[in-house]
């Protein structure tokens, strides 16, 4: 396909982050191709330029490749391996595997900040009850039992309150090349999420730290910026984000995950891509996060990400008893006019996320309201 002489981004994924990327893509007039799975998936369903394949098939990857001026990602489960053929042939990868495999293991991302100097929970490699048990005898019980591969949304995490329990866990069987990670509980009293974005030429730009809801490991709500925060605070959030993404040679944007207890912040969770707690910077700020990811492996100049209101509201919509998505707009609409929606296309199923809606104003409880209204009759949680 002609782009006209602009470049060609090519997505590894067809899920929602690509998805969203294909509205500011347009608008810079960049050409873009996506790797999906499968050509009903929820990317393909808007990119004209689709190459079918899966993620792990390094053929596959390469005929969609040939072509793009760079690669990125709207998952991190790429082998690193068939990353570096990319860039053997000359194709830019960003982030590249270096960086992207600190996004893929858990181990190799807590040694790496921990190596850095960035705050974490307390953490040890496990591959039995009693090493559980020793470092219970340190950081106290419960332990967050991580695997240190393949987990997301939750998944590959338990939280265990005894010997027993853990000898329960231990026993799930690990994905290839996973090991088990023991982590510190942290007390916190809110989880937040600092988001980033950086070139190759190191410019790099800091979003409004945000706070995140998780329920059952999924994020629910967003609040942008995070309501009650100290600007010390916030900003603190802000350098541990850029130094993460500086010394580990990040490009695109990278979310942050914290843990606040009030007193300090550790870092939890990494994500080297566009991420669920940046979706309210499509109408909440100058530049969303799908514009400057792209700008960012463009090495373009990245766009302001200063918000457009006092607060911003997201809420995830969550696949519950209606099948027909469509059907809830008029009502949800009409009764909203000021609600932005956002619909991904995906079959619906409980508890997947299938959309999300955004709401922007000056009172946080009222926005939360009509997102959280609006969320609930998308999944037939209320019905007026």
């Amino acid at each position: 396909m002609d782009t006209g002489g602009a470049p060609r981004v090519g997505i590894v994924g067809g899920g929602q982050l690509a998805r969203m990327s294909a509205a500011p893509a347009a608008a810079l007039g960049i050409g873009l191709r996506v790797l999906a799975a499968a050509p009903d998936e929820s990317a393909a369903q808007v990119i004209r330029d689709v190459s079918i394949g899966r993620h792990d098939d390094l053929a596959a990857l390469l005929r969609f490749a040939d072509g793009c001026d760079v690669v990125t990602f709207d998952h991190e489960h790429v082998p690193p391996i068939h990353l570096e053929q990319l860039e053997s042939r000359g194709i830019a990868v960003r982030p590249g595997p270096s960086a992207l495999f600190h996004a893929q293991d858990k181990i190799h991302m807590r040694q790496a900040l921990t190596d850095i100097g960035v705050p974490c929970p307390r953490w040890r490699v496990v591959t039995a009850p009693g090493e559980v048990a020793d470092f219970a005898d340190e950081a106290g019980w419960p332990v967050v039992l991580k695997t240190s591969r393949g987990g997301y949304d939750g998944r590959g995490v338990w939280v265990v309150e005894s010997v027993q329990q853990a000898v329960d866990v231990l026993a799930v069987p690990l994905a290839p090349g996973a090991q088990w990670l023991a982590e510190e509980r942290i007390d916190f009293v809110q989880e937040l999420s600092a988001q980033v974005a950086r070139s190759p030429h190191g410019q790099a730009v800091a979003y409004p730290v945000v706070r995140t809801l998780q329920a059952d490991g999924i994020c629910s709500e967003v609040i942008a910026p995070a309501p009650g925060l100290a600007s010390a605070r916030a900003v603190a959030a802000q350098e541990i984000a850029l130094r993460i993404a500086r010394d580990l040679n990040v490009t695109g944007m990278l979310a942050v995950e914290m843990f606040d207890d009030g007193y300090d912040l550790f870092v939890n969770e990494l994500a080297m891509r566009p991420h669920n707690s940046g979706h309210w910077s499509i109408e909440g700020a100058r530049t969303s996060q799908f514009e400057n990811h792209l700008r960012a492996v463009l090495d373009l100049p990245l766009g302001a990400p200063t918000a457009v209101a006092p607060y911003a509201v997201m809420v995830n919509i969550l696949g519950g008893d209606v099948g027909d998505l469509y059907s809830a707009y008029r009502h949800v609409l009409a009764r909203d006019p000021g609600l932005k929606v956002h619909l991904y296309g995906k079959a619906v199923r409980p508890g997947r996320k299938v959309g999300h809606v955004t709401v922007l104003g000056d009172d946080v409880e009222g926005l939360l309201a009509r997102g959280r209204h609006a969320a609930d009759y998308f999944a037939g949680v209320i019905d007026e």
